[in-house]
């Protein structure tokens, strides 16, 4: 698909912009996978995240993270820059703001194409995937305290659902948990971020296409 198509296509096919409040509720979560899991009433924290496709000659490619060893919560693990929403920030500007501390991209340069679906994690997160266009490849610069490494995953093997696997963990205590993964060399993508893909997948191609 050419880099035109394919950003027509993401349009068309996207949730728009002014769809977003912060009242929404979640389309997709890691409980799909684990509807017996214990699921408690609470408040979800709203949260947002980039995917920052980048238009290559060659074939598109998506921007991703690895995390900081040093942070407190899920080190090491691969990542969409993303966070907490400020207080008064829509889920596109709290994308922006967190590209932009995490790894210097700068805002100026994404042109947001549209939402995906917001995405409930099992720690108490309401997270919205905000889909961002490049048309030339970022200079980036990692943020120490937060971001390990940056680096890109081809856009046809990150949303191909014949890489898409669901792998498991057993706790201490409870049943079997479930989660999407996307292995990716020697890369692995899992959990919440793996599972914001898959979703991505679904709302482009449809719940049969994997």
């Amino acid at each position: 698909m050419s880099r035109e198509a394919l950003k027509a296509e993401l349009k068309a096919r996207l949730l728009p912009v002014e769809s977003w409040s912060i009242e929404n509720g979640p389309a997709r979560s890691d409980f799909d996978l684990n509807p017996d899991a214990e699921r408690e009433e609470r408040t979800l924290r709203a949260a947002a995240v980039l995917i920052p496709i980048i238009a290559h000659e060659g074939g598109a490619t998506v921007l991703m993270t690895r995390r900081s060893d040093t942070l407190a919560s899920h080190t090491g693990q691969i990542a969409f820059p993303g966070g907490r929403l400020d207080p008064g920030e829509t889920a596109v500007e709290a994308a922006l703001r967190e590209a932009w501390e995490e790894v210097a991209l700068a805002p100026d340069a994404v042109e947001i194409l549209g939402l995906g679906d917001a995405y409930e994690t099992g720690t108490g997160f309401l997270v919205t995937p905000v889909i961002g266009w490049l048309s030339h490849a970022p200079e980036t610069t990692p943020s120490p305290d937060e971001v390990a490494e940056v680096f890109e995953v081809p856009w046809d093997f990150l949303i191909d659902g014949a890489n898409h696997r669901r792998d498991y963990y057993d706790p201490e205590t409870g049943p079997r948990r479930w989660y999407w993964a996307v292995p990716f060399g020697e890369r692995y993508i899992w959990g919440v971020t793996a599972g914001i893909v898959r979703a991505l997948r679904m709302r482009l191609y449809g719940e049969e296409a994997a």
